[in-house]
């Protein structure tokens, strides 16, 4: 899959992470529908209120948290709180993700050498 000039290739070991608002659905299930079934990671989406969260299909080995602004739950530290988890910093081991957060616009892969 490509976006933009960001080419969208995880293969069946990498752990995702896809984080986006209400603003952003269409894309985050596009995502979720081309990925293998044996795709592992999280999704973290960002909403209003309660009444919009709904049913997301996702690969079974992903997690999907919806998080609701008007309970004081935030994507952005969500996310970090994620990754921090995901990207531990190690002396002998790389660890890395395939994101697409809706903030940051192309995909990538973060490594826990940038932290």
């Amino acid at each position: 899959m490509t976006f933009g000039d960001a080419h969208w290739n995880p293969g069946e070991g990498d752990r995702i992470l896809v984080a986006g608002t209400s603003a952003s659905l269409d894309t985050i299930r596009m995502i979720l529908a081309t990925l293998p079934a044996k795709a592992r990671g999280q999704v973290f989406v960002e909403v209003d209120f309660c009444d919009e969260i709904e049913q997301l299909d996702a690969p079974r080995r992903f997690s999907v948290v919806w998080l609701v602004r008007s309970s004081g739950q935030d994507l952005g530290r969500s996310v970090d709180a994620w990754l921090s988890e995901m990207l531990p910093v190690s002396g002998t081991e790389e660890h890395s993700v395939h994101a697409w957060i809706e903030a940051d616009g192309a995909p990538r892969v973060l490594s826990s050498e940038l932290f």
